[in-house]
């Protein structure tokens, strides 16, 4: 089920991108958030770090798990900064076909936790909702309907924990995302109020196929789980998590992948965000960043500047005559990651043919072979309460191959692009091989991580360069 949660050396002395947190306040949002999460969280499908450097993952010290992962995933670090009173209980999950939080997989286990449900074991009605709410199919098609859905994630999605940036998913963004290849009416969930038609809640599914280490398994990935500030004590999301499952099992799909920036039972994998400035200036302004007490702006802006242009030959934006061989040099790559989707082909041209203020993709060819892809998407965040800035433009890399261009120079060219395109920051997880490059474009580390989830599906969890998968 998906998304159901900063420089070195020099860097690190220029910008800081971890804005200073009150403790009291900090530990008052994380134990709301661990008494949300006892059940699931309202926001669970998405790390607040995309919008800020923060831990949001529920938990209490150490001792009070058997960290299966912690040989292979960086999680235990989390929870020990967490400073909770309690240990979560995660009374919801306990209830799901996931594994428990202190569940020791071993090596080798890949396979669905509950066999495939007949059909006259599934349930036939939607469940029930509190007094005063119904469930509503949405339309995305209908732009009074993605209206609805766009005001609600756009006042109620994730945001920091000082409230002061909060996601824009642009209304045309929404629909790329939640209407690919395959997608169904259906698994777009709506909860409204009845009496007034306010929407109040949703969650979506989409189609993939993904590969498990070496299983193809037909999944959805579960997105945008949202509910109404107003509604957070109802404990509406675990009834819109049973709905949504209730409707994939109906057309024969038992399994799920989904991210979180909260620890839940029992993460695949743990990635980690950073964070690259473009337009240091306007980061520092809106608090996204500050400068050091030994660094001046001038300085600042000189450390991350950028060639005004991409400085490798053959570098270009992708074309939709380039997308079937762009598709080849993915799949291909692909193939050495533990967790990576598999694109048809009408799949991968919904996901990487460039669309403004979308989706971008650039690609290396030299002698009429292409030898490298990168590829980002538009995420911007609102700035709340600032005077002159009212959005902070994010890139977010999605899919990268180098086979001839070093990392480090196929990724400045995105950086670039980027930035001619009037982008501030340059996001990107450690996962497949970013690694490689992270530090020496002076990306900085965030302190927020991103768990990686399957529903139904038990498996040994993978270190974060095994991951090859990227959820929106």
């Amino acid at each position: 089920m998906e998304h159901i949660d900063d420089v070195q050396n020099d860097a690190i002395n220029a910008v800081d991108t971890k804005r200073e947190e009150k403790p009291k306040k900090k530990l008052e949002a994380r134990q709301q958030q661990e008494h949300e999460m006892n059940g699931t969280s309202e926001t669970v499908d998405k790390s607040p770090e995309k919008t800020s450097s923060s831990v949001s993952i529920p938990g209490s010290s150490t001792d009070t798990l058997n960290k299966p992962w912690d040989s292979v995933l960086d999680v235990t670090q989390c929870i020990k900064n967490l400073q909770l009173p309690t240990p979560p209980q995660f009374q919801f999950w306990k209830t799901q076909p996931v594994p428990s939080i202190n569940e020791r997989i071993q090596e080798g286990v890949n396979e669905p936790i509950e066999s495939d449900k007949d059909q006259s074991e599934i349930r036939a009605e939607p469940y029930n909702l509190p007094s005063g709410f119904h469930w509503q199919t949405l339309d995305l098609q209908d732009k009074d309907m993605l209206q609805d859905l766009y005001v609600l994630l756009n006042e109620n999605y994730v945001e920091d924990d000082d409230n002061m940036f909060r996601f824009d998913y642009s209304p045309e963004f929404l629909r790329w995302a939640l209407m690919p290849p395959g997608w169904r009416q259906a698994w777009h969930v709506g909860v409204r109020v009845t009496k007034t038609g306010k929407l109040m809640g949703f969650i979506s599914a989409v189609p993939a196929t993904i590969r498990v280490y070496q299983k193809v398994q037909k999944m959805v990935e579960i997105n945008f789980l949202c509910v109404h500030k107003k509604l957070r004590s109802k404990r509406l999301a675990p009834v819109l998590i049973k709905e949504i499952t209730r409707r994939v099992n109906l057309v024969g799909i038992f399994q799920a992948v989904y991210t979180a920036g909260v620890l839940l039972p029992q993460p695949v994998s743990s990635c980690r965000y950073w964070h690259r400035n473009l337009n240091p200036k306007k980061l520092i302004e809106v608090k996204f960043s500050h400068l050091r007490h030994n660094m001046t702006m001038q300085r600042t802006l000189k450390l991350y500047k950028l060639p005004d242009q991409p400085l490798t030959p053959g570098y270009r934006r992708v074309t939709k005559k380039d997308l079937p061989r762009c598709k080849t040099l993915l799949e291909d790559y692909l193939k050495q990651f533990q967790l990576s989707p598999l694109f048809n082909e009408e799949e991968f041209n919904h996901w990487f043919l460039p669309k403004d203020d979308i989706v971008d993709s650039y690609l290396v060819e030299r002698g009429g072979t292409i030898t490298d892809f990168v590829s980002f998407y538009t995420l911007p965040s609102t700035v709340m309460h600032h005077p002159v800035h009212q959005s902070v433009r994010a890139a977010y890399s999605f899919y990268n191959v180098s086979t001839e261009t070093p990392w480090t120079a196929l990724m400045q060219d995105a950086l670039i692009s980027a930035k001619n395109t009037k982008f501030d920051v340059f996001n990107a997880l450690d996962l497949m091989e970013n690694k490689v490059f992270l530090e020496k474009l002076k990306f900085g580390q965030g302190d927020g991580n991103l768990q990686y989830y399957m529903y139904n599906w038990r498996c040994s969890p993978m270190p974060s360069e095994k991951v090859g998968l990227v959820l929106q």
